[in-house]
């Protein structure tokens, strides 16, 4: 079977606006799909701000809403960042615990089969203006909204460190061998970067006949 693979990360407002779409792509598409959630970037190249240009920022807080806008999606600054680092200098905290939490219960959906219907709950919440949205008792009223359970899934991260953190590597090194931005789909080895790239992957893959009838 064709395989879709599709790293994303909670982080990135891109990935937001890209979620509902790749569910869709999963409903209407016979592909073999693999989740593969990665870190923020800001976490993977330590220096990305450092070395980025001084127009990246103010133009992604006019594209993003802008975006939302002609998706029809809700929009609002995450409460709290997933990331523990200072916006003026870029400095990223070395404790993590709210995005080693949402990344964990990633990787736990990831394996029960329903890491894209997780993802695409969390961040409607992480960027639909949830205020803390990674509290136990917003999380699971959250994935209880969209039929999945926190509880199941926390067990399985808190005794699965070693495994989280090997997936992640995985995933990590994967991606980087087609893009180090998200969201990246590789259909078997094609890679298509950006949410801007997804009606092209649907053009793709209606040319290899993987409708679904």
């Amino acid at each position: 079977m064709t395989k879709l693979d599709i790293y994303w990360s909670f982080r990135s407002p891109y990935s937001y606006l890209a979620i509902d779409r790749l569910v869709e792509i999963k409903r209407d598409f016979n592909v073999d799909i693999g989740f593969r959630p990665v870190r923020p970037l800001v976490m993977r190249e330590s220096d990305f701000f450092e070395k980025g240009r001084a127009q990246f920022l103010p133009y992604l807080f006019q594209d993003v809403p802008r975006e939302a806008e002609r998706l029809g999606l809700s929009f609002s600054l995450p409460n709290p960042d997933p990331v523990d680092m200072d916006m003026v200098n870029g400095m990223v905290a070395p404790d993590q615990p709210i995005l080693d939490k949402v990344m964990g219960l990633a990787i736990a959906a990831t394996k029960a089969g329903s890491g894209l219907e997780f993802a695409q709950a969390v961040s409607r919440s992480i960027w639909g203006g949830t205020t803390n949205w990674h509290e136990d008792e917003v999380l699971a009223a959250t994935l209880n909204a969209s039929g999945l359970s926190l509880q199941p899934l926390a067990k399985w991260s808190a005794s699965s460190s070693a495994t989280i953190e090997q997936v992640i590597a995985e995933n990590e090194a994967a991606q980087l061998k087609h893009h180090w931005g998200v969201p990246l789909m590789v259909l078997d080895t094609e890679p298509f970067f950006g949410q801007d790239r997804i009606e092209a992957l649907i053009w793709r893959m209606d040319k290899q006949g993987l409708r679904r009838g």
